[in-house]
């Protein structure tokens, strides 16, 4: 028998039924340093607070109404004495800061193992390995900036065909090509070749795709990015959800995060804007369960490249689309503003920071303005949502549903 959703009361004292959760995850827009920040060479950092002391005029006013400025760590961004929504900010648990492990996390899997990373790049068997499977040789084999990267062997990738493979601070292997040299569907087999070889003892979190055009000089990064993820060792909140007969619709690259485990419907996305306008149609749409959105841009256009005035920008931009958001949504839907890790434009180098993240909880069934304070994990989300839609859950996390609910 399919289980029944939780009754809970609106704001005109009528019960209504939590159908739905929409999960707005703001990539990479930390809230501060978690106590052992300092372990992964990340000090004082506090993605949110420093964009907003950086930037006069820097103004989230939506978000602020929901109640961002009032979560410890915020006070940069100014404090709502009526805040709309309930607020807190969660821990990490988990070992590690980047995308896959917060995701999971996230939907209630505590991971302790982080995955392997290669400061001095790939060993000769990964490459060689690699080199056989795809029949081209690589140039690059280090960790770099994925915009630096092209300037600086783009035109040698041009003339010779090699793909540019290189890794980062986190658990990757991205290959970067031009779309005019290696074609999109040879560029992804290349991806799912990498796939098969970085397993067992060189397993890596992530494949990426890396697309892009241009000519040397002025080349740019394409939309046409693809993530090739391990699959998660263990069902998710995601698989709670379909188990129980409802939608798990996936928007912009939670689909690769996940590797298609648990997952009804997806779509990719070309921006944060495209992620908004996709992630409003699904809200208007049939459907029941979870709407799951990743916007990667603040993260891979401007937490990566330090880009702090750019950060702020789309910050401002993703805050004027909240209301469109709200707007859509039905009196039996809550909505989650949160992220999945830190990355700091003001900070030193180019990798996630180690921080605490955010969460906003608004709907007609949730009271507003309840300070949550301090949550223990990430996982208290997907504890939280599986309590709302009345879904067995046997992952980790606690349910603060009774203390939000009206």
């Amino acid at each position: 028998m399919e289980p029944k959703a939780v009754p809970v009361n609106n704001y005109y004292g009528e019960v209504v039924m939590i159908k739905r959760a929409i999960v707005i995850i703001m990539d990479s827009v930390g809230v501060g340093a978690l106590p052992d920040s300092d372990k992964y060479g990340d000090v004082g950092v506090n993605t949110l607070n420093n964009i907003a002391k950086n930037h006069e005029g820097f103004n989230i006013p939506n978000l602020k109404k929901l109640g961002i400025g009032n979560i410890e760590g915020t006070g940069a961004v100014g404090g709502e004495k009526s805040a709309f929504g309930a607020y807190a900010r969660m821990a990490e648990v988990s070992s590690g800061k980047d995308t896959t492990i917060g995701h999971w996390e996230l939907t209630g899997i505590h991971t302790f193992e982080p995955f392997n990373t290669y400061p001095e790049g790939f060993p000769p068997e990964v490459v060689e390995a690699f080199e056989e499977a795809v029949g081209r040789n690589i140039i690059c084999n280090k960790p770099a900036s994925g915009t630096a990267v092209i300037e600086e062997l783009g035109e040698e990738h041009m003339e010779t065909g090699k793909p540019i493979v290189y890794t980062s601070a986190d658990s990757v292997f991205q290959i970067a090509a031009h779309e005019d040299i290696i074609p999109l569907e040879e560029l992804y087999r290349m991806c799912e070749a990498a796939r098969n070889i970085c397993t067992g003892k060189h397993s890596v979190a992530r494949v990426i795709a890396r697309p892009f055009t241009g000519q040397p000089g002025s080349f740019e990064r394409t939309s046409n990015r693809r993530d090739y993820s391990v699959s998660p060792p263990s069902d998710t909140l995601l698989d709670y959800i379909k188990s129980a007969g409802k939608d798990v619709i996936a928007v912009g690259k939670i689909v690769d995060i996940f590797n298609g485990q648990g997952i009804t419907e997806d779509i990719h996305t070309k921006s944060n804007m495209d992620g908004v306008d996709q992630t409003i149609r699904y809200i208007k749409s049939q459907n029941e369960g979870i709407i799951m959105t990743n916007l990667v841009d603040f993260d891979a256009k401007y937490g990566h490249r330090r880009n702090a005035t750019g950060y702020a920008k789309a910050l401002e931009e993703f805050d004027e689309r909240i209301p469109e958001i709200l707007a859509a949504m039905s009196e039996d839907d809550v909505v989650f503003f949160t992220a999945d890790h830190g990355n700091d434009p003001t900070y030193k180098g180019t990798d996630h920071t180690r921080e605490y993240v955010p969460l906003i909880v608004y709907g007609k069934g949730i009271q507003p303005n309840v300070d949550m304070g301090t949550r223990k994990s990430f996982a208290d989300m997907a504890a939280t949502i599986a309590d709302m839609l009345g879904v067995e859950y046997g992952g980790n996390g606690e349910s603060f549903y009774s203390s939000i609910k009206r």
